[in-house]
């Protein structure tokens, strides 16, 4: 009996200590590009992610899926699909430390979203560019609420953010839509019966 308690035990460390090095999560992304606001809902898991654009435009939905190498651009009212190849620069910045950083100085505490985050200013080098950000990363959460370019060209804020577990099918293709290549597609000459 005892070496039964014991092994459930470790099986059950083993699970949940697995299941804490994925990221899976909710929340609402405002973002703010030279000037202008967008709100998206975001849906994470590790290797895919969903957009759910908040924007006029055709596209409403995007599902990036680095694991298959490709995004899926949903145009819902027209139930249709575009396929793109998928590119390090859709990644969403989720991560403490960012790509490319080189140094990370803490500036002092604050309060966002109700949880305590420490203010950073991050430097990250590309190459030959340089770029320099703010983060404002949660302490209890380890995640970055808030992202800005130094000059103030970008920002990218989360909020309710909630750790969960996200279903399956948020990072499928709906079964009732149909490529927007087919759709593009020109009909071609009607094919001659033979001896006409």
């Amino acid at each position: 009996m005892r070496y039964t308690i014991t092994a459930l035990i470790v099986t059950l460390g083993i699970c949940v200590g697995g299941a804490a090095w994925a990221l899976e999560f909710t929340a609402d992304r405002i973002t703010k590009i030279d000037g202008r606001t967008g709100k998206d809902n975001i849906y994470y898991r590790d290797n895919m992610w969903r957009i759910e654009h908040h924007t006029m435009g055709p596209v409403n939905v995007s599902i990036v899926r680095k694991d298959k190498q490709v995004v899926w651009m949903l145009l819902s009212r027209m139930k249709r699909f575009k396929t793109l190849s998928y590119s390090a620069e859709q990644d969403l910045w989720v991560t403490e430390k960012l790509d490319g950083e080189v140094s990370r100085e803490e500036i002092g505490q604050e309060a966002r979203e109700g949880h305590p985050t420490t203010l950073y200013e991050v430097v990250t080098k590309h190459g030959e560019r340089t770029e320099v950000y703010y983060q404002w990363l949660a302490t209890d959460l380890h995640f970055p609420m808030k992202l800005a370019k130094k000059d103030g060209s970008w920002i990218v804020e989360y909020q309710h953010v909630k750790f969960r577990a996200v279903t399956d099918y948020l990072f499928q293709l709906p079964l009732n839509f149909q490529p927007l290549e087919e759709f593009n597609k020109e009909p071609g000459p009607e094919p001659k019966e033979q001896g006409m």
